[in-house]
């Protein structure tokens, strides 16, 4: 598997509706609410003082509309990548998370992979071709400080793979991806831009 040269910034989309429902939204092409959008304001100026030099967000609307907002902040175009794209949660698109959980006996955000449907991706493609296009960026842009504009599983199997665990992940929340050596840690990035 392809693995990033070098640490990099990852950005959740503001939330759309079914996210405040609670819902699998996977790739159903959902537009950010207002709070989405907001979220997305405000992810621009934690960035302001990070010399981001290329954005790439997912294909689907909530995050070009979230890379939108953060690129026009910072002046900086926006490029699209079908690598960065959400999970497909198959048959338990539209469903209520909470819900599947219980039915399942299920604790834990991260437990839901275990029962991912065979008629979805799965869990380790997510990651495959996640940072199989991060490092593709970062090859081609070298010294770049690179944004991804993505979804909460892609940063979760990201971090599962780099980092060994998943992390908690919000909305409009700009996160590092850092390396040191070998080792791999996730970092929130503070409101100057600070980690």
């Amino acid at each position: 598997m392809a693995l990033p040269s070098r640490s990099f910034l990852c950005l959740r989309h503001g939330a759309t509706d079914w996210n405040r429902q609670g819902r699998f939204q996977g790739r159903t092409d959902n537009l950010l609410n207002s709070d989405g959008s907001a979220q997305a304001r405000a992810a621009a100026l934690r960035l302001n003082d990070i010399a981001v030099s290329a954005i790439v967000a997912s294909p689907l609307r909530r995050a070009v509309q979230t890379a939108d907002i953060v690129g026009a902040a910072l002046s900086l175009p926006v490029a699209v990548d079908d690598g960065i794209i959400e999970c497909d949660f198959g048959s338990l698109e539209g469903q209520s998370i909470r819900d599947t959980m219980r039915k399942h006996g299920l604790t834990e955000i991260a437990q839901l992979v275990s029962i991912l449907p065979a008629d979805g991706e799965p869990w380790a493609a997510v990651s495959e071709r996640a940072l199989r296009s991060v490092a593709a960026w970062q090859e081609r842009n070298r010294g770049a400080e690179i944004l991804f504009v993505c979804h909460d599983a892609v940063m979760q199997a990201i971090a599962e793979r780099l980092c060994g665990s998943f992390f908690e992940n919000r909305y409009g929340t700009p996160f590092r991806f850092a390396r040191s050596g070998d080792a791999w840690t996730v970092e929130e990035i503070s409101q100057f831009g600070q980690i």
